[in-house]
């Protein structure tokens, strides 16, 4: 049985209308030949009725301190709604259509509420299904854990259900339907040029996903990856073919053009705060690293963009959190100074490991434009700097510019 996992977004879910291309989708789909196996998300975004927020703002006007495990209860409802209408909207189109909710799927987590991880499936209610040629149409974002309860899985959890799920059933490929054409070099809102990529390879768009391109979750993309099962990101409202996401070495169409491709896109995330300790000025130095980072790792506190060196310490923190990461640090008796209003870009590409002028073009770009670089740090596979938010549309379009991404 060839299987697909189709994964609608918020925006292909919120009108009839829409849902209806859905269907159109799935039909086509099944007149192939495939075996469809469809994950829904919350229906709309931010401020719709039934999105994922708004039922979050619901209970948190009531008790802004509710706790994880009731705000799994509720955050889990999109789906369910969104699940339920699809497979009814399907059944009128004379497609045989079954809604599962997370615990009817198999699905079952740790018991971290708020952020849970799958630990396995049991597709055996979903292979029913599909033998009797009947679509099961899963709630994404959300599981059971194995003392029975109601779990989520984080933000971008649908994704990482179709991933999980793909995995689970050996599917044949994972599309990743949305409202947006697919990868593309930098986000089309700033850069007017910026260019479809065909296809990328996972631990491209992973490093795309983590600095801020948010088309697909990179634990999405790690989960397929680990099994080598081909993603793809395409529009529910267009033709396009998307973008396929897979190795390198698949020796699919269009990989070379990847391996040849030096730079692949540019990403970007805002609302950052850094935060710098000089290490001088303390008066107890011994094992500060450690107090520091274990301080803040107690608190719950991420930390990025982390340089340690042998007279101060630098590292940022998502703006939501800054308060509450000096709080900790007071409590230490370390007094940084930080830098608000910060946005950090990052240039990807699996090509530049190991040539040189990478970092040089990238300084050469923003200083041409006057940018000034605040921290800047790289991996194999990618550069970022730190840099004021009122700077962080032109250095995106500087480095697309200086790379010449919109000429792919």
């Amino acid at each position: 049985m060839k299987i697909a996992v189709q994964k609608f977004g918020g925006t292909s879910l919120a009108t009839a209308e829409a849902r209806s291309r859905v269907c159109e989708i799935i039909a086509s789909t099944k007149a192939e030949g495939i075996s469809v196996v469809v994950v829904v998300s919350a229906m709309g975004r931010k401020d719709a009725p039934y999105a994922t927020d708004t039922f979050i703002n619901m209970v948190k006007e009531v008790n802004p301190n509710a706790s994880l495990r009731e705000l799994d209860m509720v955050m889990s409802c999109g789906e369910i709604i969104s699940g339920v209408l699809l497979s009814v909207q399907l059944s009128v189109r004379g497609i045989e259509a079954r809604f599962l909710n997370g615990e009817q799927a198999g699905i079952v987590t740790d018991g971290n509420f708020g952020d849970a991880h799958i630990l396995y499936i049991d597709p055996r209610n979903i292979i029913e299904c599909l033998q009797k040629d009947i679509v099961p149409v899963v709630a994404g974002f959300q599981g059971i854990s194995e003392n029975g309860e109601l779990t989520t899985l984080g933000r971008g959890g649908s994704d990482t259900t179709a991933s999980a799920l793909g995995v689970a059933l050996n599917a044949s490929i994972i599309d990743i339907f949305t409202d947006v054409e697919g990868i593309m070099t930098a986000d089309p809102r700033i850069v007017k040029n910026a260019r479809l990529l065909n296809s990328v390879t996972y631990n491209e768009i992973c490093q795309l996903s983590r600095e801020g391109a948010k088309v697909v979750h990179p634990r999405a993309v790690e989960i397929a990856m680990h099994n080598n099962i081909p993603l793809r990101v395409r529009s529910t409202f267009s033709d396009s073919p998307g973008t396929l996401i897979t190795h390198q070495m698949q020796g699919l169409k269009n990989i070379r053009e990847i391996r040849d491709r030096l730079i692949t896109g540019i990403a970007h995330t805002s609302d950052i705060v850094q935060i710098k300790i000089d290490i001088g000025e303390l008066k107890e130095r011994k094992d500060v690293e450690l107090k520091i980072f274990k301080s803040l790792a107690l608190a719950g506190i991420s930390v990025d963009f982390i340089n340690i060196q042998p007279e101060f310490i630098m590292f940022t923190v998502a703006s939501e959190y800054a308060e509450k990461a000096l709080a900790v640090l007071e409590t230490i008796n370390i007094h940084p100074e930080i830098e608000v209003d910060c946005a950090k870009v990052a240039v990807v590409g699996a090509a530049m490991t190991g040539v040189p002028g990478i970092m040089a073009r990238v300084i050469e770009a923003l200083n041409e434009n006057s940018i000034p670089i605040l921290q800047s740090g790289d991996s194999y596979t990618n550069i970022w700097c730190l840099v004021k938010k009122e700077h962080m549309e032109q250095a995106v379009k500087a480095l697309h510019d200086k790379f010449e991404l919109g000429n792919i």
